[in-house]
């Protein structure tokens, strides 16, 4: 079974391709952040955590976003890098000892929910690319 691969077409200029990236990496430092702080969020009395769903499906577009302006695996995951940012930020403590993310479950699901989506697409993208080269 193979996955449709996706035409990438050589944006206007460098410029606005780099500066499409810059703010993808952005938004993957938003998603982060903005998914830490509403993370402990409950229905009742029952944790629901359901800003790991919209991390993994946000930064999986932001990764696809990213790869139409490169063809090339490593720029194409700096959505993912930003989110890492944000997220270790995040885990730092904040003055006096202010703590955004616990030691929790909800934590380790947000965590691999956010970068599992778009880290396997990223390494589909790059096996195919080193099976193309191979072949041609």
């Amino acid at each position: 079974m193979t996955a449709p691969s996706i035409a990438v077409e050589p944006p206007a200029s460098p410029t606005e391709a780099r500066t499409t990236l810059a703010l993808l990496t952005f938004d993957g430092f938003l998603c982060a952040v903005l998914s830490v702080l509403f993370l402990p969020a409950y229905i009742g009395t029952t944790p629901f955590p359901v800003t790991a769903l919209i991390a993994a499906v946000v930064n999986l577009l932001l990764v696809l976003g990213a790869r139409k302006f490169t063809d090339r695996a490593l720029p194409a995951a700096l959505p993912l890098f930003g989110w890492l940012f944000g997220f270790g930020l995040c885990v730092i403590g904040g003055p006096g000892g202010d703590v955004l993310v616990f030691e929790d479950w909800r934590t380790l699901l947000l965590f691999v929910a956010a970068l599992l989506p778009a880290g396997l697409y990223l390494f589909q993208v790059r096996l195919a690319s080193l099976v193309a080269r191979a072949q041609g």
